[in-house]
């Protein structure tokens, strides 16, 4: 009669110690954890029992556990407890040959053989409706066990509880088997039980968890080592809210971080895609290789690891410091320091006398002495450098050919080289030297190329005024090795006066370097403001054609500009014509969605409010910014788009799954129908959501027809504030506003004396410590670096908060949190306060715990606020 008091043992979980001496039980062959449907009662039976382990196409094996140090004839009985710790009764029972009314499987074994091998048990899965009725026969069954008197109405009620709780909690779609051994009492009645062994974990297959982990295959192995790299990763069906990418190293240390997404990015339970964390040491000098893998957050299951590589950052991804690092030689060096004209030449870069010897300019190899006295007025063919020359002139080192043959060229040269001494105007030189512009160097590089990169305004614009004198050849459009042209480099080292000029010059605006960049996307991926006033007023009628442009990654400037987190350059381009509502080509993102994804509060709140973005565009899955910001469970963004109109019951276009354990436990309608109706080929109806079946259940029976319902907002968000904040606004309809937020310029209505106390409070340690941990736990960590150089960072967070619709309860319960007692009695004194106290205290603040399981809110020490404080707990992707 000691069955329910011995500690529960968990095989598969700990290593089984059996006790030092006398019987007990052990199991033999565990269950096979995956691949095996439970089944509702309409079904029928199940086909074939319940595998081992270890069970093979051939070679079937089936649960077995052993009685040991014992013989004599013993009951073993099965039954289904839950997968947590400590183990309770499951609602669903086992069925077979040996299985009982109450669910659970009875052998009888010995008096030699003391093994039990169970070769055809079934799951049957309980319909939400007989759920409650089940849990409580099986609560009572448990609690009579070799005991004669009724229950007691007390102990009624607790069974009753009992059951509500594990209603809440109970995942119908893992169970796993507890072995009970009996042995024979002196009366011969089987009540002395040995210690319970519980299985390893079953999962039903139906549901996406049950499935083992595998990555197919992802687009990206290598990233930065600072992260932040998108990777598309395919893999077997994964449950959006129940997994994470994971990054390890197999040594001491034991690195680990996660991918960074969120529910929105995992696609149709089969890709997702993800952003890469950093890797922990932000300086390496060579590649390093760590490991990745799937895993669930719940089972803790894990899928086999693939290699991915941290490659050492490329600060100079452009290769323009590295050119500006190269050394040049010495003048006297360009004549190897030979004799000036003739004699003996000292090494390859010596004037050779008389045999067409190598004169090595830097920057252009191949050109020979005889060249510069050519007569051809362009012996450059191509524009690599190398000379073309003909006849007599390709003779070689070998011909008797003298040097005053030459005798024009020379003439020439000294003409423009005594011009020069008089003019002091370099282009004297440069124009005979003209035929000279297009030669490239080892990295594609021509003279103009270099001018710009070594920032030699002067040289740039002599260069090009000599350039534009030879219309014949587009010597200003040539690109370099890595496809730049002068214009992209003039971008990229941020000198506006010289893209001025170049543009002046006819330079094709339009041309792209090796990712698809145009010149536009180059000035905003820098956040340069100056460079892209100067762009859009030269660019002339490129500007619409470069404004819809995207790169080879499908962005278009708007997109780049939020990336930027650059407000200007984003009005900029918008009064210019570009399109606030512009879709990136990957996935159908607007510049809102991409503000809303990286957690910028202050650009997503300048796109609505002063820009006018259609706070319900969708992306290519049907995903609207508010099922972005669900999905990542800010607060602070769900509130400032529901504010601003956007559509609680807009739906995505991936239909809710039916197979997950969300579904068969989430779900008022009885999953026997459910069942029976994708038997029958048709959609499922509807699973309504058990707290607001107004979101769910809207516009989905039509003319009597099922039709499986898509996510909602509130179906992606696992942040119990957002799920409330989203119910309220489901409940008050669309046009309902929330409580609205104090006049903006007012700073949550205080007046001026406690502001500023405030600011003094927040401001007073140097390092800024006590904002920046306010702006963290208000949600608005993306502003820190806006302001962090602002007079005052603290009044323009207070001002940003505000206008994203911040409660001044929300405020007061982050001070509290921060332990800043002094200024929470500060703002208590206000008479903005009392006001407030008097009109919202009447109303719940709201708040509520974050795991989903638990409905019931927290009570709080501060709750000033009708409004919805944002979030404080991490972000759950």
């Amino acid at each position: 009669n000691m069955l329910f008091g011995f500690p529960v043992f968990l095989i598969g979980t700990s290593p089984f110690c059996p006790p030092a001496e006398g019987p007990y039980l052990v199991i033999i062959e565990q269950p096979k954890q995956r691949g095996f449907r439970f089944r509702y009662g309409c079904e029928g039976p199940s086909h074939g029992g319940l595998p081992g382990a270890s069970s093979e196409k051939g070679r079937k094996t089936y649960p077995t556990v052993k009685i040991c140090n014992y013989t004599g004839v013993a009951r073993i009985e099965v039954d289904l407890v839950t997968h947590s710790d400590p183990p309770r009764v499951h609602a669903h029972s086992l069925v077979g040959k040996q299985c009982n009314e109450a669910g659970n499987c009875v052998t009888i074994v010995g008096p030699k053989d003391m093994t039990a091998q169970f070769s055809n048990l079934g799951v049957l899965h309980v319909t939400k409706k007989n759920m409650m009725e089940i849990m409580k026969e099986k609560l009572k069954q448990q609690k009579m066990r070799n005991r004669s008197q009724l229950l007691t109405e007390v102990e009624l009620r607790e069974i009753e509880q009992e059951a509500k709780e594990l209603k809440k909690v109970m995942d119908l779609s893992i169970v796993r088997l507890r072995f009970t051994a009996y042995l024979r009492d002196s009366s011969g009645n089987f009540t002395l039980a040995l210690q319970p062994v519980i299985s390893d974990p079953i999962h039903d297959s139906k549901s996406p968890g049950a499935s083992n982990l595998k990555i197919s295959r992802m687009d990206k192995t290598a990233g930065s080592v600072r992260g932040g790299d998108e990777v598309y990763l395919l893999c077997d069906k994964v449950q959006k809210d129940d997994i994470e990418v994971r990054f390890y190293e197999d040594d001491e240390n034991g690195w680990q971080a996660f991918g960074d997404f969120s529910p929105t990015d995992v696609h149709k339970q089969y890709a997702i895609v993800f952003r890469t964390p950093p890797y922990h040491k932000p300086k390496i000098d060579r590649p390093v290789t760590v490991f990745l893998q799937l895993k669930r957050k719940r089972g803790g299951d894990v899928s086999d690891s693939k290699q991915f590589t941290y490659y050492p950052v490329v600060e100079d991804k452009e290769e323009v410091e590295r050119k500006r690092k190269k050394v040049l030689p010495q003048f006297p060096q360009h004549f190897g320091g030979g004799s000036h004209m003739g004699g003996a030449g000292g090494g390859a870069g010596g004037f050779g006398s008389g045999g067409g010897g190598n004169l090595s300019f830097p920057y252009s190899p191949g050109l020979t002495y005889s060249s510069l006295y050519s007569s051809s007025p362009h012996p450059v063919g191509s524009y690599q450098g190398g000379v073309q020359m003909k006849g007599s002139e390709a003779e070689g080192p070998g011909s008797d050919r003298q040097a005053p043959a030459a005798a024009p060229g020379a003439r020439r040269n000294a003409h423009a080289l005594l011009d020069y001494s008089v003019t002091a105007d370099p282009r004297m030189l440069l124009a005979v030297q003209r035929h000279l512009a297009a030669s490239q160097d080892e990295n594609g590089d021509t003279p103009l190329h270099l001018a710009i990169i070594h920032e030699q305004t002067a040289v740039t614009k002599q260069l090009i005024d000599v350039i534009v004198s030879i219309p014949s050849q587009q010597i200003i459009n040539i690109s370099n090795n890595l496809q730049q042209t002068p214009l992209h480099l003039a971008v990229i080292t941020k000198q506006p006066q010289v893209v001025q000029l170049l543009l002046q010059a006819r330079a094709d605006p339009t041309l792209l370097d090796r990712y698809g960049n145009s010149l536009l996307h180059l000035a905003l991926q820098a956040g340069d403001e100056e460079m892209l006033r100067t762009l859009l007023a030269h660019l002339g009628s490129a500007a619409p054609y470069l404004l819809r442009l995207p790169n080879f990654h499908g962005l278009l400037p708007v997109h780049l500009a939020v990336k930027a987190k650059s407000l200007a350059c984003l009005d900029l381009l918008v009064r210019t014509g570009a399109d606030v509502n512009a879709v990136e080509r990957q996935s159908g993102r607007t510049p809102l969605h991409l503000a809303v994804e990286m957690e910028n509060l202050n650009m997503a709140t300048h796109l609505v409010k002063k820009l006018g973005a259609d706070i319900n565009s969708r992306t290519f899955a049907g995903n609207t910014p508010l099922h972005l910001a669900a999905g990542l469970g800010s607060p602070t963004l769900t509130k400032l788009l529901l504010k601003a109109g956007a559509d609680v019951l807009c739906e995505n276009d991936e239909p809710m799954s039916l197979s997950s354990s969300e579904a068969s436990s989430d779900t008022d309608t009885d999953p026997e129908e459910q069942e029976l109706a994708m038997d029958l080929g048709e959609p499922a109806p509807a699973a309504e959501h058990s707290t607001n079946s107004k979101l769910s259940t809207q516009g989905h029976w039509q003319a009597g027809h099922r039709q499986r319902r898509c996510h909602t907002s509130l179906d992606l968000t696992r942040s119990q504030k957002v799920r409330e904040i989203l119910l309220q606004a489901s409940q008050q309809g669309p046009e309902a506003e929330l409580p609205t937020a104090p006049q903006p310029g007012k700073v949550l209505s205080l007046d001026n004396e406690a502001l500023q106390g405030l600011e003094q409070l927040l401001n007073q340690d140097c390092s800024g410590s006590d904002w920046i941990e306010l702006a963290k736990r208000l949600g608005l960590c993306s502003l820190v670096e806006t302001y962090k150089d602002t007079p005052s960072p603290s009044a323009s967070l207070l001002r940003s908060y505000e206008l994203a619709g911040g409660s001044l309860g929300g405020l007061l319960e982050a001070l509290d949190s921060m332990g800043l007692h002094n200024a929470v009695r500060m703002l208590h004194k206000t008479e903005a306060l009392d006001k407030l106290q008097s009109t919202e205290l009447k109303e719940d603040s709201a708040y509520g715990s974050e795991s989903v399981e638990e409905e019931q809110a927290p009570t709080l020490t501060l709750k000033p606020g009708g409004e919805l404080a944002p979030s404080q707990q991490p972000q759950v992707h």
